[in-house]
């Protein structure tokens, strides 16, 4: 793949797989603008060190790599980080929301700092970034834009207790990507997401892990965020070098909302007695 004169940003690149994401876009000739507020495990405090110093290394090595320390909690922050990547490179191609963190509060004990937190990076920043990114990305011959969820949020199987102020963040990045991939499709601006699984320090990792690698997710997200990817509105799940799309598809029939051509009831106890129709269909 080639993303020579392409312009990428990526959020949370400082480190993990947003890190792995800037280093290959790089290498395949993008101009990627890092951004990284440093933030720790939970997602509290900055480091300006930390996305300064992943693009001094990838400049080192040749790239066209800039480091952006910056809040995206707040429009401003968000406004900001977009107008350094055109002050910087010209324009604006790609735009993957990387960042993120895993926190655990346990529902009776939740606090609204806490819920706070996860709104601000998982809801409110895609959407300001995606507002001051939208007229760059439309100038753009193949623009693309890559958000985030998580399996622990999608699947009830996989989610785990004090993990609701997350799994609401991720969820929410999913209707944000079905309600943007209609809203870009006149302009060709193409959204996607991703649902990787990767020891990361979110893992409390920090030396390479035997499986789960950060770069085995990688490939996925280039593509999604490359010209070959031509659609929109999917969920790409990655896990140790493999993928599997997916996306919310109606059932055949269906003449919403009027008629969900399923099965029919008129009151509590029918629906009780039709139960397990209903959850086979």
């Amino acid at each position: 793949m080639n993303f020579i004169g392409k312009t990428a940003i990526v959020t949370g690149a400082g480190r993990g797989l947003g890190l792995s994401y800037a280093q290959e876009l790089a290498r395949l000739g993008a101009n990627v603008v890092i951004s990284d507020s440093g933030a720790d495990r939970v997602g509290a405090g900055t480091d300006t060190s930390i996305a300064l110093d992943a693009a001094q290394v990838l400049q080192t090595q040749g790239y066209s790599v800039m480091g952006h320390h910056g809040e995206l909690a707040s429009e401003q922050g968000c406004q900001q980080l977009v107008e350094a990547a055109i002050e910087a490179f010209g324009q604006l191609d790609i735009l993957i929301h990387n960042a993120g963190w895993v926190g655990y509060q346990a529902i009776e004990e939740v606090q609204s700092s806490f819920i706070e937190r996860a709104l601000d990076i998982n809801i409110h920043a895609p959407i300001w970034l995606c507002k001051h990114a939208w007229k760059h990305l439309r100038q753009s011959t193949s623009a693309r834009v890559v958000l985030t969820s998580s399996d622990r949020a999608m699947y009830q199987q996989y989610a785990q207790p004090g993990l609701t102020a997350y799994a609401a963040g991720k969820m929410a990045q999913l209707g944000i990507m079905n309600a943007l991939s209609m809203e870009g499709a006149p302009d060709g601006i193409l959204v996607n997401a991703v649902s990787p699984v990767a020891k990361t320090r979110m893992w409390g990792v920090s030396g390479e892990p035997d499986n789960l690698k950060p770069q085995w997710v990688t490939p996925g997200v280039i593509f999604l965020a490359s010209d070959q990817c031509q659609d929109s509105g999917y969920i790409l799940r990655a896990s140790n070098g493999q993928f599997t799309a997916t996306r919310f598809v109606e059932n055949p029939g269906v003449d919403y909302p009027f008629d969900l051509a399923r099965v029919k009831a008129s009151s509590a106890g029918q629906v009780a007695r039709l139960w397990e129709r209903i959850k086979e269909v």
